[in-house]
């Protein structure tokens, strides 16, 4: 399990515009090296297989939209098995907390890197919370 929270100074709808535009990731996710749509179930459901920069390697996900509240990533296949949740809770009209929660299990050769590959995936979760805090505060953002 690996957990990062921050509070964003910015409207929870402008953090959830971030986040929610999934074709964008890559731009803010490191080790996330491209995003390809695989099915659409209902507007907000999303099959996708990604690539991850650990060898290339990809990973099927479910995504599931909750709007202006939660992201759901559910991985099925890859070296990474488990899922991903993105909370947002807004705090008033300037301040948002932006939760992350990974629940997974490594399989294939990652399994005996565990702490490291945890605290390599910890960092990118840093790095991905302070892309989308960054983006929040530019005026120039569009969604």
């Amino acid at each position: 399990i690996i957990h990062v929270m921050r509070e964003i100074p910015a409207p929870g709808d402008k953090v959830w515009s971030i986040i929610s535009n999934l074709d964008k990731e890559p731009s803010y996710w490191p080790g996330m090296k491209s995003i390809r749509n695989m099915a659409r179930t209902d507007t907000n459901i999303i099959e996708r297989e990604v690539t991850i920069s650990y060898r290339n390697s990809k990973c099927r996900e479910t995504v599931i939209l909750n709007p202006k509240h939660s992201i759901e990533v559910k991985i099925t296949e890859g070296p990474i098995h488990g899922s991903k949740t993105i909370k947002l809770n807004s705090m008033g009209q300037d301040k948002t907390i932006i939760d992350v929660l990974w629940n997974i299990k490594l399989v294939g050769l990652l399994e005996v890197f565990t702490s490291i590959v945890k605290r390599y995936i910890a960092k990118q979760t840093e790095e991905a919370v302070e892309g989308i805090a960054r983006l929040a505060k530019a005026d120039s953002f569009v969604c």
